[in-house]
């Protein structure tokens, strides 16, 4: 499937800023199942993007902007081509053992309710760890609803019982390394044919690491493994580490903004609303 994206970020600023800096990981990389055909990012003020890769091998793209900003608009926007894998992650770049993504982060601390929930879930799927996480899938979607909420921690839409795709991917994680599996958050994009009207904000899931596998994606908010409508954009210990800007700025931002389009690359260029890469 040919994917075609289009992430819009819009900061406002009140007094203009005199500065900001910002730090993107809006870059997707290639690997099997995942080629980028055409990826560019756009900055409406005028600055240099400085490219570099995080420790994680993700692509960070940095600028610095002098003032005075009343506005700034980043668009990210491609083609991508994907392949359904079933889950499996391979071709990618690997700077660290697996046994990194075991530590906890103030976003993935496993609170009681949920060691009870991973640990329920490890026992009734038995020993084989690719089993227990597909069990521990079922069992975080079961508990947990997709919703808007401010609170992304692991314990807190655990407790809630609902939470954003990126906080039923914390408890994810959190199970995970609670029974001694490494795993990681993926920050990227999801097509849904049904969607009517564009997101506010990228999805997320998370990955996990077998022994005899290697790493397999996991979307515990919709209880299956990454198909060819996913596109995976960054990886870090949680959805801060992996989140598609960060930055600063001598400024107060107002009522800051996210679009993100994802859509057949094809259909769009037969109904003429694709917007060259």
């Amino acid at each position: 499937m040919r994917l075609r994206i289009v992430h819009e970020l819009v900061y406002r600023y009140d007094p203009p800023a005199k500065w900001a800096i910002n730090a993107l990981r809006l870059t997707p990389r290639g690997h099997d199942g995942q080629f980028v055909t055409g990826w560019r990012i756009e900055v409406d003020q005028d600055c240099r993007l400085e490219g570099s890769s995080d420790p994680f091998g993700n692509l960070v793209q940095a600028f610095t902007i002098a003032g005075p900003i009343d506005t700034l608009t980043v668009t990210a926007l491609g083609e991508i081509e994907t392949q359904d894998l079933a889950g499996l992650v391979r071709g990618t770049r690997e700077r660290f053992q697996p046994t990194v993504f075991l530590r906890d982060t103030p976003l993935t601390e496993p609170s009681a309710a949920l060691a009870r929930l991973a640990r329920g879930a490890a026992e009734a799927a038995g020993p084989e760890p690719l089993a227990r996480l597909h069990r521990l899938m079922a069992s975080i979607r079961e508990r947990c609803a997709r919703a808007a909420a401010e609170d992304e921690t692991a314990a807190a839409t655990v407790a809630a019982g609902a939470g954003t795709a990126r906080g039923i991917a914390h408890a994810f994680i959190a199970g995970a390394r609670l029974i001694g599996i490494p795993a990681r958050y993926v920050s990227g994009y999801l097509y849904e044919p049904a969607a009517d009207k564009a997101a506010a904000g990228e999805h997320g899931w998370a990955e996990a690491h077998v022994p005899s596998i290697g790493w397999i994606g996991f979307d515990p908010s919709a209880n299956l493994c990454p198909t060819d409508r996913y596109v995976r954009l960054a990886v870090g210990l949680d959805a801060l580490g992996a989140a598609p800007a960060r930055g600063a700025a001598d400024g107060v931002v107002v009522a800051p903004s996210v679009r993100v389009s994802v859509a057949d690359a094809a259909a769009s260029k037969r109904q003429g609303t694709d917007r060259p890469a």
